[in-house]
């Protein structure tokens, strides 16, 4: 299967285990799943994908969370805690001020340890288990790190986190820390961490869990199959868009690979894929570059800022991957100001839900991509949050009101609240 839509499905290699494979998207190399440690291709170190013989429709899932799926991952379960069956919440005030027919949000935030990185951790350190590897890396601007310490100490597993230094929200640096996560604080931003992780895998030192690695994007891929299967459930269709904030473009690249297995089994029409659509903060946005000028390649940023610091990446690795995703399904990308990331913030909140700055980038850019008559009035529209508000409590205090001091009796209250 190539990363077009409409491809179907492929015959089993001989390096298959079982119906799994890893092939290269650039140069069409196969591999075996798990005889040896890889992340990118042997041949061109182009980017791989976990493939399957036989691609599964909604018929083969069953149960609950991310393992329901495992008719579309590598094994029947993983290193859980359990992590997947998040809530599609109704936003109706948000609804009717964004402008549009139907609109959800997928709030990721709702996982174990509060974001989506979960689903990819539970593959992830299941197939870092299977090759037997010892110690667990990754780099990240907080979520991922706080993950991958709580799924490698669940697995019972040595892990190490890369942080770029006072650029990482509190939250998330407190989760690897009580984790038992050996964290390592880099002079530099987040892609200068990623670069010394990859080095370390290269050398052998450790099993690299960034989104590089192809079986972590298996797990979030579950997200796209849930959104379809919860929508469709509500209503009887398929969105016709889905919104998601974009770093390392990880989760566009996992939802696209989820529709073309769905598509390569039969079970969606091409037309029925929703339309991806990327935002990113204004501060750090290569991907939103690369779309509107046309480009098949993204740009690096080597100078990045936003206070949505879960985005805050300047060099999104499976741009590859991503970028087709959004141009086939239709879609488009859009970047946002920080300043409209946080109102977005305080309108989810509004409705009660609560998430991390970066997680309100896709209500951010929806309502941009609405008043610009990018998205009509009639379409039906998932926004997706990845993270939690707790990730970042500092900039959820900022969002919000103030506390107003009043003296110490009922009758100081009623006359406070009265004077209102």
């Amino acid at each position: 299967m190539s990363l077009s839509l409409d491809a179907p499905a492929q015959d089993a290699p001989a390096v298959a285990d079982d119906g799994v494979w890893l092939e290269c998207i650039a140069c069409g190399g196969q591999f075996a799943p798990f005889d040896d440690v890889r992340f990118t291709c042997d041949d061109c170190d182009g980017l791989l994908e976990v493939r399957y013989a036989h691609p599964p429709t909604f018929d083969d899932f069953e149960g609950e969370g991310v393992w329901r799926y495992a008719a579309a991952l590598p094994f029947e379960e993983g290193v859980s805690l359990p992590e997947g069956h998040t809530p599609l919440h109704e936003v109706p005030r948000l609804k009717e001020d964004v402008g549009v027919d139907r609109l959800r949000i997928k709030h990721e935030g709702m996982n174990p340890t509060g974001s989506f990185k979960d689903r990819g951790m539970t593959v992830g350190v299941r197939v870092a288990k299977e090759l037997g590897v010892g110690r667990l890396a990754c780099a990240s601007t907080g979520n991922t790190s706080a993950a991958l310490a709580a799924y490698g100490a669940r697995g019972g597993m040595e892990t190490l986190v890369l942080l770029p230094a006072g650029k990482v929200a509190a939250g998330k640096v407190a989760q690897a820390s009580l984790h038992d996560a050996r964290i390592l604080e880099v002079d530099g931003n987040f892609d200068d961490c990623l670069d010394i992780v990859q080095d370390l895998a290269n050398r052998g030192e450790v099993y690299l869990l960034n989104s590089l690695n192809p079986f972590r994007l298996e797990g979030q891929k579950t997200i796209g199959f849930e959104i379809l299967e919860e929508f469709r459930d509500d209503y009887g269709t398929f969105p016709d868009r889905i919104v998601l904030p974009v770093g390392n473009a990880g989760n566009t690249s996992a939802l696209f690979k989820a529709f073309r297995e769905l598509v390569a089994a039969g079970a969606m029409d091409p037309d029925e894929v929703p339309a991806l659509t990327g935002v990113q903060a204004a501060g750090a946005a290569p991907m939103v570059e690369a779309i509107e000028n046309g480009a098949d390649e993204v740009r690096r940023w080597d100078e990045v800022e936003t206070r949505a610091t879960a985005i805050r990446i300047g060099n999104p690795v499976n741009a590859p991957k991503a970028l087709p995703g959004i141009r086939q399904t239709g879609g488009t990308a859009v970047a946002v100001d920080d300043e409209a990331i946080t109102e977005a913030q305080r309108d989810l909140a509004r409705e009660g839900v609560g998430v991390e700055p970066a997680s309100a980038a896709s209500v951010a850019g929806l309502r941009k991509l609405r008043e610009r008559g990018v998205v009509d009035a009639d379409e039906d529209v998932v926004c997706l949050t990845t993270g939690h508000l707790l990730k970042d409590p500092d900039a959820a205090y900022e969002a919000g009101g103030d506390p107003e001091p009043v003296a110490n009796s009922t009758d100081a209250v009623l006359e406070h609240i009265g004077a209102e």
